[in-house]
């Protein structure tokens, strides 16, 4: 297997050392505990990356989520990304994408027993969660996307690396998708490659397993994505789901607006014969222009409606609901396709499992011996 290969920008190298300098600048201060972090007494694990777009922390998420809430009381704190308020917040399920951001709000109305919150001030979060009453306040915490915001100490991180971009072959910002260098990889207390073919061959391990080069201290796993049944976005007009080997004859519109759309797309090219796409960016507010479009796209394929479908992904799938200007045609036709990550090597799962469950145990038996 060839190593994928990672497009950069050779004209804005130049700003990227300038880059470099500031990141590199920063970590020092934080090394030389110039600038603080801070440590809390209960565990805190952070998924993250070193890049910038979808490495799949969503559904890597929603996997620790799974793993922890049936024996610990589990809070997932993120910035809530591109929302519109500001400061500490806590998600409900009824509350407005606009208000959460769509990510925070997928995790809140998918697993709704667990606290969902967001700021962009994660110390301050943290000391809010910790003040809950005892009986209520939160015995894990999941921090999303945190992996540079080391003002928190996290008690375990967990670096992911998309199998598709390997960050050994990029570059920093604006040339490349780094947010830091590479050594920065040497703060994860374990590190994932996403969106594995399910089918690794050893010498596809060895090539991820030599280009990043970890301690002896750094577990590696590499995960795959597995998609489910596609689900109606209103459910209220159509109930019926379809397993994606239904879609083989159908025409499927596929309709996104995250970091990295072309697994899903590649996914679906095996599973129709006509496929079409439009791609919008990560994080993307849909306007009536855009769901024009899209229509007008629907509306140039010449067949019939119940031969049509739109795809989107779960967490496109917060931003649409929302929108007051969706047609009843339209909602008919718009579904979403969950995702859940699948280790690839199945005693890879057991010996993550079995460390995650490690961690957080001993952290919490330690936290609650007396102080010397």
């Amino acid at each position: 297997m060839e190593i994928p290969p990672v497009n950069t920008r050779r004209s804005l190298q130049p700003l990227s050392w300038l880059y470099g300098i500031g990141v590199n600048f920063r970590n020092i201060l934080f090394n030389k505990n110039i600038l603080k972090k801070r440590s809390f007494p209960i565990p805190v694990i952070c998924v993250g990356n070193l890049t910038v777009g979808g490495t799949g922390k969503t559904p890597h998420i929603e996997y620790l989520i799974r793993l922890l809430a049936p024996r610990y009381r589990v809070a997932v704190l993120s910035r809530g990304y591109k929302r519109r308020s500001r400061g500490f917040r806590i998600v409900e399920t009824t509350s407005q994408v606009t208000e959460v951001g769509d990510e925070p709000l997928q995790l809140k109305r998918k697993f709704p027993d667990t606290m969902v919150v967001v700021d962009s001030n994660r110390v301050k979060a943290i000391e809010k969660l910790l003040s809950i009453e005892k009986e209520e306040r939160p015995e894990v915490i999941l921090l999303d996307d945190g992996f540079q915001h080391r003002y928190v100490q996290p008690s375990l991180s967990i670096l992911l690396v998309d199998s598709n971009r390997p960050v050994f072959e990029d570059k920093l910002l604006p040339a490349g998708s780094l947010r830091e260098p590479l050594r920065g990889k040497d703060r994860a207390s374990m590190v994932i490659v996403t969106k594995c073919n399910p089918d690794m061959q050893p010498i596809d391990f060895r090539i991820y397993t030599n280009g990043l080069n970890l301690f002896a201290y750094q577990d590696l796993f590499f995960t795959s994505l597995q998609y489910g049944v596609a689900r109606p976005l209103f459910p209220e007009l159509q109930q019926e789901n379809y397993i994606l080997d239904d879609l083989r004859k159908k025409h499927v519109f596929l309709v996104t607006g995250i970091a990295s759309p072309q697994p899903l797309a590649d996914k679906l090219e095996h599973k129709t014969y006509n496929l079409y796409t439009r791609f919008f960016p990560d994080h993307h507010t849909f306007t009536k222009e855009d769901v024009d479009e899209v229509r007008e796209l629907v509306a140039s394929v010449d067949v019939d409606d119940d031969e049509k479908i739109i795809l989107t992904t779960e967490k496109d799938a917060m931003r649409l609901r929302a929108l007051p200007f969706l047609d009843e045609e339209i909602k008919k036709i718009l579904y979403y396709v969950p995702i859940r990550v699948a280790f690839v090597e199945e005693q890879d799962k057991e010996l993550f499992n079995q460390k995650i469950l490690a961690h957080v145990r001993n952290h919490q038996t330690n936290s609650r011996l007396p102080e010397r």
